[in-house]
């Protein structure tokens, strides 16, 4: 795929690792490396499926990511796989022969997304154990599958999605009240269908908690409609999400609404989940190229979450030793990270968590030379922007300052796209295929 960065010294190497990285992340190639077909059984990561007691081998799945693994699951089962249905982030669609893929919207669901939602369930419904089914899953899951209760509207989870996005909550948070107004989430797609089911998971979430991934349509659950309803207090939304959202979270607490799956469920003896790849078996491959092209590579942990400019900060603090003081004759250095910051919005800028973790970054590079840090959304789209992420360097300050971009105001309005496009600091790489969090590189050379 194309990568294109702002020209520096720098660009060819930052290229070259950021590559390295979303190949490593590629779910075809994990799909291959964890799913084997001979003909009589299909196995998965250490478990064996023998075909002969199945009538039918199906797929279904939803996420940034599923559409390349659509392609890998047919491409190792062949015929053998009946169809399948994959719902894809808008633009994120690749040809297929067996595996239906629809598009609808992310972050916030669409009525396209509610339809396929629909869809889905009418497929798997009559499904039996004799039936397996392969849940392909990535992150984007949750919105590109809006199902709602009863009683529920799109327009109303629409809203509470868009209210906890804003508000800053983490993807646990945000996923707590989801998982408690969907017929999918939290457990749903599992207790929908009788099938057999195999789900295949590229995760998108740090520490890899099957109940977050994508919401956990076919993992157990251990949140409560009480967590939920927390949690929109935790951020003052109570008063301002819909008045049906509160009511049915409340009929939920008092007993009065069905709760999520939960674990010991007779349902999940025939659940498999395997994740085939996540954020740390990618930035392992960037530390190893990194290595590779003579660097000095520096994994950095933990990953980098809470708000993006806080978690900059936090990054360029572990690396000043490598900077200015005592390991600076280690250089040159590569420092890697991954992770997944939040951005809590108080204005009506434009952005994204990496641009914003990179313009944060830039203060602290500030008169550095030869240092450059790349922050990149793994998906290829950073927030609601066409860009993946963006790169600064210890110059960037003084070219902002010569073409009058404000780089503290951008912050404080959350506005860095704008600014970023002005500076021609923007990463493009176009949909990835792929959605395994961010990557943060850091070069000191």
């Amino acid at each position: 795929m194309p990568i294109r960065l702002p020209g520096s010294p720098a660009r060819s190497l930052l290229r070259k690792l950021i590559a390295a990285g979303l190949h490593a992340a590629d779910p075809y190639h994990a799909i291959l490396q964890s799913v084997s077909y001979t003909g009589q059984s299909v196995r998965v990561g250490r478990k064996t499926h023998h075909l002969s007691r199945f009538k039918r081998v199906f797929a279904v799945g939803a996420g940034k990511a599923s559409a390349r693994m659509a392609q890998a699951l047919e491409h190792v089962l062949g015929s053998r796989l009946e169809g399948g249905f994959i719902v894809v982030k808008t633009g994120h669609s690749v040809p297929t022969e067996r595996i239906t893929i629809v598009e609808a919207a992310h972050p916030i669901p669409d009525h396209a997304g509610l339809l396929a939602a629909k869809r889905l369930r009418t497929l798997i419904q009559d499904f039996t154990p004799r039936d397996l089914l392969f849940v392909l899953l990535s992150g984007g899951a949750s919105s590109l599958l809006p199902a709602p209760v009863s009683g529920l509207t799109l327009a109303d989870t629409q809203r509470t999605t868009r209210l906890l996005l804003r508000g800053g909550a983490t993807i646990q948070e945000i996923n707590a009240v989801r998982k408690h107004l969907s017929l999918l989430k939290g457990g749903g797609l599992a207790v929908s269908t009788h099938a057999t089911i195999v789900t295949l998971i590229l995760s998108d979430v740090i520490g890899d908690d099957l109940g977050t991934i994508g919401s956990g349509p076919t993992a157990p659950d251990s949140t409560t409609f009480a967590d939920a309803i927390d949690v929109l207090r935790r951020y003052g939304l109570w008063s301002t999400v819909p008045e049906s959202i509160r009511r049915h979270l409340l009929a939920g607490r008092q007993g009065r609404a069905s709760e999520t799956l939960k674990a010991g469920a007779q349902r999940l003896l025939r659940v498999q989940h395997h994740i085939v790849g996540n954020n740390s078996s990618m930035l392992r491959a960037v530390a190893r190229t990194a290595q590779s092209a003579g660097l000095r590579a520096i994994l950095s942990r933990p990953a980098l979450v809470g708000e993006a400019q806080e978690a900059a900060h936090r990054f360029i603090r572990l690396a000043k030793p490598y900077i200015t003081g005592r390991k600076k004759s280690m250089r040159p250095v590569c420092v890697v990270a991954g992770g997944e910051p939040t951005v809590t919005m108080t204005g009506r800028g434009k952005g994204g968590r990496a641009q914003e973790f990179a313009a944060a970054a830039a203060f602290g590079l500030d008169g550095i030379p030869n240092a450059w840090l790349a922050a990149i959304g793994t998906d290829g789209t950073d927030g609601p922007t066409e860009v993946a992420g963006a790169v600064v360097s210890g110059t960037t300050l003084a070219q902002a300052k010569q073409r009058g971009v404000d780089l503290r105001s951008v912050l404080r309005r959350h506005d860095t796209y704008s600014a970023f496009k002005a500076l021609g600091c923007h990463i493009h790489t176009g949909p990835t295929g792929t959605n395994v969090n961010d990557l943060y590189l850091l070069l000191l050379l």
